[in-house]
């Protein structure tokens, strides 16, 4: 049902009552009533009243057809995103410094260059590298939909039927196409 409405669908209910209040009388027994189809009102008759029918009288009856349009569904596109994490591994070279203590065997006279019995200090830093992990979204690609529109022409083919009427006039021996009415 949520389709059918996204697309637009006709409530026949609804579309009856709003062509009922646009004269329409609903389907009739007889699709040549009163109605002229192509126009749309009463072919001068009182609506619904019967009319007296000549027991020696042919009705000339024509079909005419109206060819109009509709919008239907050709089906749905769409485009759904989402996130996938992918494990990534990279390689990187790291630097590192170590701080060793060394011992070197001497034997020499202490001079005052060597501040014999003096308190001291030294010291040194021990420096490494470390991996860091930088991330950046960025925008690859741009996807959306666009409606695209255009016209063709399309010939309906159908038929139509009508009366023909032949009169013979047995005065003469003639025959008259009497399927279109003389004025």
């Amino acid at each position: 049902m949520d389709v059918l409405d996204d697309e637009g669908t006709v409530d026949l209910n609804e579309g009856e009552a709003s062509w009922r209040a646009e004269g329409w009388g609903g389907y009739e027994a007889n699709p040549y009533g009163s109605v002229d189809i192509a126009l749309g009102t009463t072919a001068g008759l009182a609506a619904d009243a019967p009319r007296a029918t000549d027991p020696d009288s042919i009705p000339v009856v024509e079909e005419q057809i109206s060819i109009g349009k509709r919008d239907t569904s050709h089906g749905r596109v769409r485009v759904r995103a989402y996130t996938v994490e992918e494990p990534v591994n990279e390689t990187v070279e790291l630097r590192d410094e170590r701080v060793e203590l060394e011992r070197r065997p001497v034997d020499r006279a202490a001079t005052g260059a060597d501040a014999a019995f003096q308190d001291r200090t030294i010291e040194a830093e021990e420096y490494a590298e470390e991996a860091v992990v930088a991330k950046e979204a960025r925008v690859v690609e741009e996807i959306g939909l666009e409606k695209v529109s255009g016209t063709h022409a399309e010939t309906i083919s159908d038929t139509v039927c009508h009366t023909e009427v032949e009169v013979e006039n047995d005065r003469d021996g003639s025959r008259d196409d009497a399927s279109k009415p003389r004025i």
